[in-house]
């Protein structure tokens, strides 16, 4: 069910998919770059149907039915997101034990706090098709979304999803990627702080980054699962569905075994 959180003073759009008395981590999901709540669809209800784990959908500010929020984004902002604003949703939440879920930027965003000292009650994480270094095939990528918004259909079909925030939510995205700072945008350092155990999926298609970031997030981190996905782009969990459901929920099937 659709609600609302009140954090930093910003009204914030949430979902649950909650089991009664569930005492299992709770599944935080954190949308791509130009995603919400509603953009997941029925993938966070069907994997707590799989794990029996409550799960919490949420859209950052400026995103879905959340608030909006500030333009023009600074380039740390998954940085400041990770560590300032995610902390403070999930002590508006009452969530202790968690595993997240990041998908894009979300799991980019995931990786930092991860990473952090933040990360208090984190049991495990999740990345998909995360980022964790600038690519030009990434700033091609949005060049060419960019295209799609200003002159073909990409624009209308946001719409259903972000309302009012539809151009906020776009342009907060696209021009920071494409800013000439961004270039040296890199969270690898993250990935040696991260303690618990990762589980990292890309599709071995991804327009928006080489198979070199999975590699990255592999080498990098002390216990990580890693899966290159064929015939896949940007949205595994979308693209491979039941593939990308199984490979999840054994691994917070795993993490729920050893807790």
């Amino acid at each position: 069910m659709t609600d609302s959180l009140l954090v930093h003073n910003q009204k914030i759009e949430v979902e649950w998919h909650r089991w009664e008395n569930s005492n299992k981590p709770t599944l935080v999901f954190l949308h791509e770059g130009l995603g919400c709540v509603s953009l997941w669809k029925d993938f966070p209800w069907a994997l707590a149907q799989m794990t029996r784990c409550n799960c919490f959908v949420y859209s950052r500010p400026g995103y879905g039915l959340s608030a909006p929020c500030v333009l023009p984004k600074k380039i740390n902002f998954m940085h400041t997101h990770a560590l300032n604003f995610l902390p403070a949703v999930l002590k508006a939440a009452g969530i202790r034990d968690h595993i997240i879920i990041g998908h894009s930027d979300g799991g980019s965003i995931g990786i930092i706090y991860a990473g952090s000292s933040r990360a208090i009650h984190l049991k495990g994480m999740i990345s998909e098709a995360a980022h964790v270094f600038c690519e030009p095939i990434t700033r091609d990528a949005i060049k060419e979304a960019r295209h799609h918004y200003q002159h073909k259909n990409l624009k209308t079909k946001l719409e259903k999803y972000h309302g009012p925030n539809t151009a906020g939510a776009f342009w907060g995205w696209n021009n920071v990627w494409l800013a000439p700072g961004f270039l040296h945008w890199n969270i690898e350092k993250f990935l040696t702080q991260i303690k618990v155990p990762v589980l990292a999926i890309q599709g071995r298609h991804d327009p928006y980054g080489t198979p070199a970031q999975l590699t990255s997030i592999s080498s990098g981190t002390i216990d990580c699962e890693a899966h290159l996905l064929d015939n896949c782009s940007h949205a595994p969990h979308q693209e491979q569905k039941d593939m990308v459901l199984s490979l999840m929920a054994k691994f917070i099937q795993k993490i729920i075994a050893i807790s």
